[in-house]
């Protein structure tokens, strides 16, 4: 059964991949059309998971969005994106321009999946073994995950934590200290996994309280993404109580999701203060959730941001039931939130 189903998906696989083929992604980039951003045009064949490559690539050349126009009925996916650099200036730069028609134009979009990151950062991360921890957030918990690495002669490459509702998600990109390559001995990485386990687990005997999983495959998964699905996947099992205090805040996001019977849709509105991967993190949770954006509109051209999502699930059509859409609306307000508790990406050299 399992080489019959195998078998089935390497067919559908290869049938999105012909009619990419014939329908290759078509990028433009416009620096005539905007005064003060460069516009990203991208039509190409639609399929789940595309919006989020776009985004992705970016957000990984640290380009910031201020407006984007998301329409994708039928199989045809058109968005325009209004660009601008870290300085707030459209798109000059030509090698930033070729590597946006690189990533995003033909033989590449939607052959790529939204789990590797763009450019050489994969390359270096190729000889790293990944770390991934989940566990219970506490004062001085990375203090004593880096001591037990350095101890078992880890060398902590980088590294890229995220704290959300009392739960911290990581991911620890680490190299043998004495040959400088991936770790890949079984009984070493079985040890590592053994005691970094204990050390999240602290005084706490549930065992599902902490997880450590190490992988050493040739290329290190896009962090941002992978710790997105992490704390999305911990919530399920570690749900904090949202408490009154919090519904009074000001400064936290509104996220209102109704349901648009009437066009067949699910309507998600996000309003909340404006910030760097916003739109990244919004659509990886929607994305994560198994929703496709059929249309949207995002406007984020001062401190405050706004977002509008036409959507529907990939089973069932629009969110059927109030239970999947409060699901849905926690799950945003958590991705917008935890971004803000972010640890960047810290660089130890021993």
């Amino acid at each position: 059964m399992m080489a019959c189903g195998s078998r089935s998906n390497e067919i559908v696989d290869e049938f999105e991949k012909l009619v990419i083929k014939m329908n290759p992604p078509r990028v433009t980039v416009d620096n005539t059309s905007d005064m003060t951003a460069t516009l990203v045009k991208v039509d190409s064949a639609n399929k789940y998971g595309t919006l989020l490559e776009v985004v992705q690539v970016l957000t990984d050349l640290k380009l910031t969005i201020n407006r984007a126009y998301i329409s994708s009925d039928g199989e045809w996916f058109m968005d325009v994106f209004h660009v601008v650099d870290e300085e707030g200036n459209k798109l000059y730069d030509g090698q930033v321009i070729d590597r946006i028609e690189q990533s995003l134009g033909a033989g590449s979009l939607s052959f790529r999946g939204t789990d590797r990151c763009v450019g050489v950062e994969a390359e270096a991360e190729a000889a790293q073994t990944v770390i991934e921890l989940i566990g219970r957030d506490r004062p001085g918990l990375l203090s004593e995950v880096f001591a037990v690495l350095t101890n078992l002669k880890c060398n902590i490459a980088a590294s890229e934590v995220w704290t959300h509702d009392g739960r911290m998600a990581a991911l620890m990109y680490v190299t043998d200290a004495e040959t400088g390559g991936g770790i890949e001995e079984p009984e070493r990485l079985d040890t590592v996994k053994r005691l970094l386990r204990h050390v999240l687990r602290g005084s706490s005997r549930d065992k599902k309280a902490a997880r450590a999983a190490i992988s050493a495959r040739a290329a290190a998964p896009h962090a941002q993404r992978r710790l997105h699905q992490m704390m999305h996947a911990d919530r399920g099992v570690h749900r904090a109580d949202d408490g009154d205090a919090a519904a009074d805040d000001r400064s936290l996001p509104v996220v209102v999701v109704e349901d648009c019977a009437e066009r067949g849709y699910t309507l998600v509105n996000v309003r909340c203060r404006d910030r760097p991967k916003l739109l990244f993190d919004t659509v990886c949770t929607l994305t994560d959730m198994q929703y496709l954006v059929f249309h949207g509109t995002v406007i984020a051209e001062g401190s405050e941001a706004y977002q509008e999502y036409y959507i529907r699930h990939l089973d069932d059509g629009a969110a059927a039931s109030d239970q999947d859409r409060e699901q849905l609306r926690r799950c945003l307000e958590a991705a917008i939130q935890r971004r803000n508790t972010e640890v960047h990406i810290i660089i130890i050299i021993i």
